[in-house]
């Protein structure tokens, strides 16, 4: 009798997707519209991060143009320029958060350098994204499935299992787009008027930079279009493991408050958003010294330099130089952007996929 009076309070586990019958083709079409919601709402916080990192890591941001004039706005440092009147104090092109690398860009560069890489970002998020939820809901819907036969200890690992696996096909599939959209956030255009190089562009200044190496067969070709994806591995896949498992209980609980709710879509979309926002605030914090050392090293333009860098030793000379700061450079805007990246890709490809299912019932 105790027991029946205690089961209401209980925790339910969500109830058993029906989703299960779709195929890859068909989550991937899910994920990959979320992915575009996404990538162009946090995209700003993406370059702000971006910039900061770059920033102390040794990227300088000047006056882009020859005949620039300091803006009004600025404290002049009191040099005369010949007929071009005060020249700037180096503190105007220093940032010192997110909000001033806000105002900075928008009034140096102009409000929609703000979107710098989203064509990248696109072009990243959809492949990305179309690659790692699927993957990550079938492999996840496998381990439960074994884990219930054959080892029940298992089950409560499937999401880090899956979600490690997922990440790391997804990173290495689209790593070269990923370093194309760091560089593009990362620098600023390099003279007046000119239109900055887009990705493909970027791609090829990567391929070019081989030429300056002396002996060619240490620069691995097309390889360097990988630049970075140690460190880039280093990073997502602890985030997508940290991620998944913080996400599956807190979805879960979300349910059990729901219990008695239909299960439409604003349900899903109000459960999935939370459990994603919380998930990717959590992970994306603690993962931020990872983060660090994928910009340094994408955005180095030695050659020589990068085939001797790897996460180690990048995060071992920036403790050095800089300190704990230094390992969580950026962490605000990361943060406040992986927060509701989570939380849209997730719920928009969950209630995508519960669309996609009444539609086939209804056939």
């Amino acid at each position: 009798m105790a027991t029946a009076e205690r089961a209401p309070e209980q925790l339910a586990p969500p109830p058993p997707p029906p989703e299960r019958a779709m195929g890859f083709a068909e989550r991937a079409v899910a994920a990959a519209g979320a992915a575009v919601v996404s990538a162009v709402l946090v995209n700003p916080l993406d370059v702000a991060k971006t910039r900061l990192q770059a920033q102390a890591a040794g990227v300088v941001y000047n006056p882009i143009w020859s005949d620039f004039r300091c803006y009004p706005w600025c404290n002049p440092g009191g040099l005369k320029l010949s007929g071009l009147g005060p020249s700037c104090s180096p503190e105007c092109f220093q940032y010192r958060g997110t909000m001033d690398v806000f105002s900075k860009i928008s009034r140096q560069e102009g409000f929609f350098r703000l979107w710098r890489g989203t064509g990248a970002s696109l072009a990243l998020a959809v492949p990305t994204v179309g690659i790692y939820l699927p993957s990550y809901d079938l492999l996840r819907n496998w381990i439960e499935e074994y884990s219930d036969r054959s080892y029940p200890k298992l089950r409560p690992y499937a999401p880090l299992i899956a979600g490690s696996i997922a990440r790391s096909l997804a990173c290495i599939t689209c790593s070269p787009i990923e370093l194309a959209r760091t560089r593009m956030q990362a620098f600023k255009q390099s003279s007046g008027g000119a239109k900055p190089p887009g990705m493909w562009k970027t791609m090829l200044g990567v391929l070019s930079s081989r030429q300056s190496i002396s002996h060619p067969e240490n620069s691995r070709g097309y390889h360097l279009l990988w630049t970075g994806m140690g460190a880039q591995l280093a990073r997502d896949v602890p985030f997508s493991a940290i991620c998944w498992m913080v996400l599956e209980p807190t979805r879960r609980h979300f349910w059990g408050l729901l219990i008695g709710e239909e299960s439409n879509a604003a349900v899903i979309l109000g459960a999935n958003f939370s459990a994603g926002f919380i998930a990717g605030v959590i992970s994306s914090g603690a993962t931020c010294p990872l983060d660090v050392a994928k910009t340094r090293r994408q955005i180095e333009k030695d050659p020589a330099r990068v085939l001797n860098m790897n996460t180690r030793r990048i995060l071992l000379e920036v403790w050095r130089n800089e300190g704990i700061n230094g390992l969580f450079r950026g962490a605000g805007p990361r943060m406040a952007r992986a927060g509701p990246s989570v939380g849209i890709v997730v719920s928009s490809y969950e209630v995508v996929k519960h669309i996609m299912h009444r539609k086939h019932a209804e056939l």
